[in-house]
């Protein structure tokens, strides 16, 4: 079976914001994210799979496709088996407990996708974004989450507002911080992760308790600063080593 000029349509717009919005969808491609989707509470819409990707719990929702229409609506260099279409599910109440990680306009897919992967491996199950931070359902974040998407509840919100409202601790991550390593960390806080190129905004470094750093070691200290998906996977250790 052959994909329809509008199932075509619709899978191409959906690399759009607007569309994701407009129609409550987004791509998910490969067998392993896809599987982790739809083992999870996502619910699926459509599945385009070629024969050699099974699915037997899932059979009346997907389509048979050849290699050559895999490769049309892959946004991967090397197309993998399939490509879901998953609802994008209702957000969930913003908690006030454990540790929870605050992005400020991080612009890069990869960065944002690793960022999510690490909340789950260090089970912070809660992700604040700013809302110009790229949309977490963007298909190259979707593919750099590697399937922890559905266990991490993501916000888009006002961070002034946010933060103003929180009662926990506020750590913001910066150069000119206080050690990390010689800092105490309590097990329930706010850290901030800021912008690739600009760090965190003036406006919101005002309100952040404490500001940390991971200090640098190397002999001839050059390098300007950590790429922030590096950075969150240290500063995350850090508040999961000390409690």
């Amino acid at each position: 079976m052959s994909i329809s000029k509008n199932q075509l349509k619709l899978i191409q717009s959906l690399t759009q914001k607007k569309y994701r919005l407009k129609h409550q969808l987004f791509l998910a491609e490969g067998v392993k994210v896809v599987n982790e989707l739809l083992q999870s509470s996502f619910e699926i819409f459509q599945l385009f799979a070629t024969n050699d990707f099974s699915c037997e719990d899932f059979q009346d929702k997907r389509t048979l496709i050849s290699e050559a229409d895999l490769k049309k609506i892959s946004q991967l260099k090397t197309p993998n088996e399939v490509v879901g279409l998953f609802k994008i599910p209702t957000q969930k109440p913003i908690k006030s407990s454990g540790v929870t990680v605050v992005l400020d306009a991080i612009n890069d897919p990869g960065n944002l996708g690793t960022i999510i992967r690490l909340c789950d491996w260090f089970g912070v199950t809660q992700l604040i974004c700013s809302e110009d931070t790229v949309d977490c359902y963007n298909p190259k974040v979707v593919q750099a989450s590697m399937g922890s998407l559905p266990r991490i509840a993501i916000h888009y919100t006002t961070l002034i507002t946010f933060l103003q409202q929180s009662n926990l601790p506020i750590f913001m991550a910066d150069m000119d911080g206080e050690n990390v390593y010689k800092t105490k960390l309590p097990e329930e806080a706010i850290l901030i992760m800021g912008n690739e190129a600009n760090g965190v905004s003036y406006e919101i470094k005002q309100l952040a308790n404490q500001i940390i750093s991971i200090p640098r070691f190397g002999e001839i200290q050059q390098t300007e600063s950590l790429n922030v998906a590096t950075a969150t996977a240290i500063l995350l250790s850090e508040f999961k080593r000390g409690n």
